[in-house]
């Protein structure tokens, strides 16, 4: 996560876990705390990179209806090139569903998760439960709240889809 990121920082008396109870020396809790936000990045970016597409494929499926209500797509009979782009889009919607669903659930059906999946997302919820152990519940959430505004002004700064 960049140099904006922040490491939570916790005094000895107000940690609710081992970290401020004596365990460690400062050095071993500031390792403890960059290997957990470490962990919570790296994890969360291989979910992010399936879980976001369910997301996105929602807001696909309302833009194509709000593309549909158009006046320009009421008269795209007449424009052949128009049709073919809302075609476009709608094989792109079916498409990006298809692959995500083979890279979440194990059978065609999506009833049972992919055993990569699986183990992502059970060791998402280990690693927040970690980062509540070691550093307390209000550290859990600024780390949340720092990887939200990293991976924003990641967007916001990207110049590879201009």
């Amino acid at each position: 996560m960049g140099k904006n990121l922040k490491t939570p920082r916790r005094s000895a008396s107000s940690s609710k876990g081992p970290i401020g109870h004596g365990a460690f020396s400062q050095r071993e809790q500031d390792l403890i705390r960059r290997y957990l936000i470490w962990c919570y990045k790296t994890t969360k970016e291989n979910l992010d990179r399936v879980d976001r597409y369910y997301t996105q494929i929602e807001v696909d499926y309302f833009v194509r209806r709000e593309l549909i209500k158009k006046k320009s797509f009421e008269s795209s009979p007449s424009d052949p090139r128009y049709t073919a782009l809302i075609e476009d889009f709608e094989k792109y919607i079916s498409d990006k569903k298809n692959n995500v669903n083979k890279k979440k659930f194990a059978d065609d059906q999506c009833v049972t998760l992919d055993s990569d999946y699986r183990y992502l997302r059970d060791r998402m919820d280990a690693i927040e439960k970690a980062i509540v152990h070691f550093l307390g519940a209000e550290a859990l959430e600024e780390i949340r709240l720092l990887y939200e505004e990293e991976m924003t002004r990641r967007i916001l700064s990207s110049r590879e889809h201009t």
